[in-house]
């Protein structure tokens, strides 16, 4: 079968899965900037749109197909490292060390999503955990409404030294996602067809540029409750 005997098929279905990462980074980066907004003006859209996409058929039904996509692209990954490493036997530092002009990115996927998975579960089980899965099997998971999932964000942010602690982790999580994102949107791009010599240096541009949006989505929240915080502690 050629998707999973042949290198394009390989790259096929990492570049697919991968745009699945993608879109459900993208969203909850853009829902994410509410809580700003909400903290600055006293409103409720956050609050509002985890209402909307709580215990709903579609949510659920887009949670599901979000992460199945998710868990293919990392355990595909893991897949492909062992018998790429299995390939190259004895020779694959000599051949990595003859790799140049390779970015650091590249040659460090594996790593990087390594630290993206794991910053996702923490993610997960401090947001999904408390929230989507407390309404759906009506288990209360934390001393929060699973309903205020602004609280639950917010409190996770500013609480004192624990506070601080979660904002830098989230800080370091940020920045391998940023540098798998890099890579990784502009590889599937390569994969999906735009490869040419035209196209080549573009895509390279557009995924560095989708990168430091959706990146720097998140790390607004994680920055400005950070600062909250420190100020909180200082006043």
């Amino acid at each position: 079968m050629w998707l999973k005997d042949s290198s394009i098929g390989r790259k096929f279905i990492m570049s697919i899965t991968g745009l699945f990462l993608v879109l459900f980074l993208l969203f909850h980066g853009s829902m994410n900037i509410c809580l700003v907004i909400d903290d600055l003006f006293g409103t409720a859209g956050y609050n509002w749109i985890c209402e909307m996409l709580g215990a709903n058929w579609y949510a659920i039904a887009g949670t599901l197909v979000l992460a199945l996509g998710v868990v293919v692209h990392f355990c595909y990954a893991f897949y492909l490292t062992i018998q790429n490493r299995r390939a190259r036997g004895n020779d694959r530092y000599a051949i990595e060390a003859r790799q140049e002009g390779v970015d650091w990115a590249s040659k460090n996927m594996l790593v990087l999503g390594i630290i993206v998975i794991g910053f996702l579960c923490l993610h997960l089980y401090n947001m999904w955990w408390k929230m989507q899965f407390a309404e759906l099997t009506g288990i209360q998971t934390s001393m929060f409404d699973p309903a205020d999932g602004s609280a639950i964000v917010k409190t996770l942010f500013t609480d004192g030294v624990a506070g601080i602690i979660y904002c830098l982790l989230y800080l370091v999580w940020l920045v391998a996602l940023w540098f798998h994102l890099s890579h990784g949107v502009w590889s599937a791009l390569q994969t999906l067809g735009w490869s040419n010599l035209i196209w080549l240096k573009r895509i390279k541009v557009i995924g560095t540029i989708f990168a430091t949006i959706t990146v720097g989505l998140f790390m607004v929240v994680v920055v400005y409750f950070l600062g909250v915080n420190i100020g909180t502690m200082i006043g």
